[in-house]
């Protein structure tokens, strides 16, 4: 993969991280954004190139596709939109502002990035754009809305962009990962403390006694079937080198599980399975 560039979003740790090393090695020319300069500067001295971009922040977008395009004489030949964060709380405790800012940063600026890489790629005639989102993208956990809702509808969009883009010679793919071990219970902190966090609420006593002890554990146990970084950057591999790339990768076995039982129960018989804390 000598000379093929690719740009990631959300590398300062996790899976954007890891992946970016991991092509790198591999000998993609990688390109490893992150929302905040003092991150970008740390991936620059560990050997990476590392534009800023915030996907709440649109000048940021198109000045580090800019930054980007300009390293690489105006050829792109993937984008992996992997950004984005989780905020935990009821649906009736969430403040709508707090939806529209999560949304920000988890899908319109997946969108704005997404549509300004197209035009490249058409012009190129290939590309692939591949995008990070969850197995909460087609099933949901309760306490978790809007990081579902913004997965469901990357999914939706993806879907949408596929069948635009057939014919074109740009690839899409969705990764469905499920439990991977990362920081997003870490960063989601602030935004539960922001928004939620001491209000009146019917649901105070499981936000004490059930919520609150996984979001602040320093080493929480693994998750049922959880796996490291690494599962998730090798569906990736697939996704950008494969002739023939999937439309959808699952990552774990809690993934797998779920696209059945969704096929296979009613919705009340998967609220049961699903319902559960």
């Amino acid at each position: 993969m000598s000379g093929k560039a690719i740009l990631i979003t959300g590398c300062s740790s996790g899976i954007g991280r890891h992946a970016a090393h991991a092509l790198n090695d591999r000998g993609w020319r990688v390109f490893a954004s992150c929302r905040k300069r003092a991150d970008c500067d740390r991936l620059i001295r560990e050997g990476l190139e590392s534009p800023r971009i915030d996907y709440a922040d649109a000048e940021s977008i198109a000045s580090g596709l800019a930054q980007t395009l300009e390293a690489t004489g105006g050829r792109l030949d993937a984008l992996f939109n992997n950004g984005a964060y989780g905020m935990p709380g009821a649906c009736e405790d969430i403040p709508t502002d707090a939806f529209r800012e999560l949304f920000e940063a988890n899908f319109f600026g997946w969108h704005e990035l997404t549509r300004q890489v197209i035009p490249i790629m058409r012009k190129q005639g290939r590309g692939r754009i591949v995008q990070n989102s969850s197995v909460l993208g087609f099933v949901a956990k309760k306490m978790r809305a809007p990081y579902n809702a913004s997965k469901h509808a990357l999914e939706g969009y993806t879907d949408t962009l596929r069948l635009e883009l057939r014919g074109s010679g740009i690839h899409t793919a969705l990764i469905e990962p499920g439990p991977i071990r990362t920081d997003i219970r870490i960063k989601s902190r602030p935004h539960y403390e922001r928004w939620v966090k001491g209000r009146p609420s019917v649901w105070a006593d499981f936000y004490r006694e059930v919520l609150e002890p996984r979001l602040y554990a320093d080493n929480p146990p693994p998750d049922r079937g959880e796996l490291q970084c690494d599962a998730v950057t090798e569906k990736l591999i697939h996704a950008l080198e494969s002739p023939r790339p999937r439309p959808r990768y699952y990552v774990t076995w809690p993934t797998r599980a779920a696209g059945i039982l969704k096929r296979v129960l009613s919705t009340r018989a998967l609220d049961l399975v699903l319902g559960r804390d």
